[in-house]
């Protein structure tokens, strides 16, 4: 790669690239943490490390991997650990759709007339748009969008990595940015619910708690996450030297333009299908009437994707001869399951780590330690924000579950918060922004290791500390400027969403 010459922050950002660069390969790294773990939880077994967990009363001790009951667990759930590992069957599945749309030529054609008919300035902002909004449709951003924006990048000439980053901030980094209710709002909510009830039982928090503070974040990501892509992201990674061949620019043929159009027409069928399915309240995509934030099309949406995408490119394919056959479409999926060998290798120690982390409970004591520590800190309103903020952010370095970290920090700061007079929407809120800005720096994120797998596609030297510097300046910048725009909203009292209030009027507490 050619990179220009470094100076303060960008000095830095090599710095930490090289230290990471120096551990040994992520797979290694990963079973070497593995066994860090297993020592650690042999000291916090001798040190009686342990936490009274906030929403049970249960006492949480460190369970000790250096004994009989951990040498059999170990040894047990070794295959389940790697084949239960959420985003594999997730990886694997949406590529066996995406790779007969790649296959087929579609891909490369959309990037065409994307590149062609959007203005060349915008390419950049709306890249990190696209990955902010592609979260309303589960992890759609980390199988699609990260890899076709580095493609995009590529085939401008740019440096395919820095449309990646750009990408992976608006995907992971901006998580909790979003102009529509995802998979997670409602699990989320639902957890908030319950801590809520242990000060007021009647209290419900909606799935549309933090709409319109998602709707507002997201212009502030994709506004940050260009800049910082332009000014600090893309100067530092230079201009790309890799053998990896650009996409070519050539207009679509006239059959190429007839099979995109064909490819329009299935959409409109699969969108009218999908609708007819959504939008009566007995349709037969909807979950026992529920609501359709709860349905079925969200609820497996890795399956929807993987049919859609094979139909498009199916369609896409027969059409301009590129599918011949059934023959021709399956070596097309084969194809694209070549670029998974390395991410398989990894995943497996990468799944070894995170399950002995979890069984250890390390993570739930530093959780709850560092709860308790700022729910003891005595300080007023703005500060408290800021410092739950950065917790949720610490924490999200060893803890990749969104939910997970919210089911243990809920029940301290929603009651803690409403004594104060402040609303439970509102420490939703806060805790999301801490947990989505530390995303993209932490091997604990689940596509940690795919985004790695993207980058080296590109860059067979890329490793753990190319990743986390490229993409450190990101996670400062949105830490800072959503924290702004946190302040902002609870100064000017702005809704946090439909009938989401900044403030609590359920007790008389003393607002601080």
């Amino acid at each position: 790669m050619q990179k220009k010459k470094r100076k303060g922050i960008g000095r830095l950002l090599h710095y930490i690239e090289v230290g990471g660069n120096a551990l040994p390969h992520p797979a290694s790294l990963f079973g070497i943490l593995a066994l860090i773990t297993i020592l650690f939880s042999y000291i916090g077994y001798l040190a009686n490390w342990e936490v009274v967990h906030p929403a049970t009363d249960e006492t949480i001790r460190t369970f000790n991997l250096v004994s009989k009951e951990g040498f059999h667990k170990i040894f047990n759930e070794m295959v389940s650990n790697y084949t239960g590992f959420a985003p594999l069957g997730v990886v694997m599945v949406a590529l066996l759709g995406i790779s007969v749309m790649e296959s087929s030529g579609l891909v490369s054609a959309v990037i065409r007339l994307l590149i062609i008919k959007s203005p060349k300035k915008i390419i950049t902002m709306v890249v990190v748009f696209a990955g902010v909004v592609s979260n309303m449709a589960s992890d759609l951003g980390y199988v699609l969008v990260i890899p076709l924006a580095g493609a995009i990048f590529h085939s401008l000439g740019r440096n395919p990595m820095a449309g990646m980053a750009a990408a992976f901030a608006g995907v992971s980094g901006g998580f909790s940015a979003n102009l529509l209710i995802g998979t997670i709002d409602p699990l989320l909510a639902g957890l908030s619910t319950e801590a809520a009830n242990i000060i007021d039982p009647d209290y419900e928090v909606l799935p549309t708690a933090n709409w319109f503070f998602m709707i507002g974040s997201t212009f502030v990501i994709t506004a940050v996450g260009t800049w910082v892509t332009n000014r600090f992201v893309e100067p530092q990674l230079g201009g790309y030297s890799g053998d990896v061949p650009a996409e070519p620019l050539e207009r679509l043929s006239s059959r190429e333009k007839k099979g995109v159009i064909r490819v329009m027409i299935a959409g409109l069928a699969i969108v009218a299908l999908i609708s007819a399915g959504l939008i009566p309240e007995n349709g037969f995509l909807r979950i026992d009437g529920g609501p359709v934030t709860e349905s079925l099309l969200l609820k497996a949406f890795i399956t929807f994707l993987f049919i859609v995408s094979a139909v498009m490119g199916m369609v896409y394919g027969f059409t301009t001869g590129k599918f011949t056959n059934d023959a021709s479409v399956i070596k097309g999926m084969e194809g694209s399951f070549k670029t998974l060998a390395a991410y398989l290798v990894l995943v497996f120690f990468a799944a070894q780590f995170v399950a002995y982390f979890r069984w250890t409970n390390i993570g739930l004591i530093i959780a709850i330690k560092g709860a308790e520590f700022l729910q003891n800190s005595n300080l007023g309103l703005i500060p408290i924000v800021i410092l739950f903020t950065i917790l949720s952010g610490f924490i999200n370095l060893f803890m990749g579950s969104a939910s997970a970290k919210w089911a243990i920090l809920g029940p301290v700061f929603i009651p803690m918060f409403m004594l104060l007079g402040y609303s439970p929407e509102l420490s939703q809120a806060i805790y999301r922004v801490g947990d989505s800005v530390t995303n993209i720096i932490s091997p604990m994120m689940s596509f940690f290791a795919l985004i790695l797998v993207w980058f080296e596609k590109y860059d067979k030297k890329a490793g753990i500390g190319t990743l986390i510097s490229t993409m450190l300046p990101y996670s400062a910048t949105f830490f800072i400027a959503w924290t702004i725009l946190l302040v902002l909203w609870i100064t000017f009292n702005i809704p946090l969403g439909p009938d989401a209030s900044i403030y609590y009027e359920g007790l008389s507490g003393v607002v601080g």
